[in-house]
């Protein structure tokens, strides 16, 4: 009896321990704390998506260069949020199909090397709002609106700063920003999804 009871111990010993770790941002808007902060370049991004011939779907993506948040938890209402990309860093899987769109048939980077979203009002309900803006890419101006969540909140143990994050979708025209080349080969509706994280500086 007293073998079979130390076989058992030794087995629930060499059994691993599976610990659930909690991530130190979570989606609960009472972490978010007023204040400007500047965004996190490292990992903010936007993944742009557009219908190849029916047969598939295109993917890019820009990081931010730049911006900033100024939130009051108490008045949504009134936050300011400005993101700026740079299309010269534009990401894609194909090295030709990439330096097509920075060509003078699409991107133009050389020419309009950046886009940028600056919002004009905010409707928030919870933790999602819409947020609208102009988004300027290749030197045009137009109206977005962005459906946007709170991803998470909480003080970031890398950093040590207090950091917010959302994630956000949004669809557009190429026609309307000029880059309408090869409609309706490639489909003039694009595809947005944001993810942006900003860091607390005062």
């Amino acid at each position: 009896m007293r073998r079979a009871l130390i076989a058992l111990s030794l087995a629930a010993m060499a059994v691993p321990t599976f610990v659930t770790a909690q991530m130190p941002g979570a989606p609960d808007a009472a972490r978010v704390t007023a204040g400007t902060y500047k965004v996190d370049p490292n990992h903010t991004q936007v993944v742009w998506s557009v219908n190849h011939l029916g047969f598939s779907n295109l993917y890019g993506m820009f990081g931010a260069k730049g911006g900033s948040l100024t939130i009051d938890p108490k008045n949504l209402a009134a936050a300011k949020v400005s993101i700026e990309f740079s299309t010269a860093d534009l990401s894609v899987t194909s090295t030709q199909f990439g330096t097509h769109l920075k060509s003078g048939d699409f991107f133009d980077v050389s020419k309009f090397p950046t886009a940028t979203f600056v919002s004009t009002g905010v409707q928030a309900s919870g933790t999602s709002a819409k947020i609208m803006g102009n988004l300027t890419v290749h030197g045009v101006t137009r109206p977005v609106t962005l459906d946007a969540k709170l991803m998470g909140a909480g003080p970031n143990p890398m950093s040590k700063a207090a950091t917010v994050g959302f994630t956000a979708t949004a669809t557009v025209k190429r026609s309307e920003f000029g880059l309408g080349m090869a409609t309706p080969v490639v489909s003039d509706d694009v595809t947005l999804h944001i993810t942006a994280a900003f860091e607390k500086t005062a």
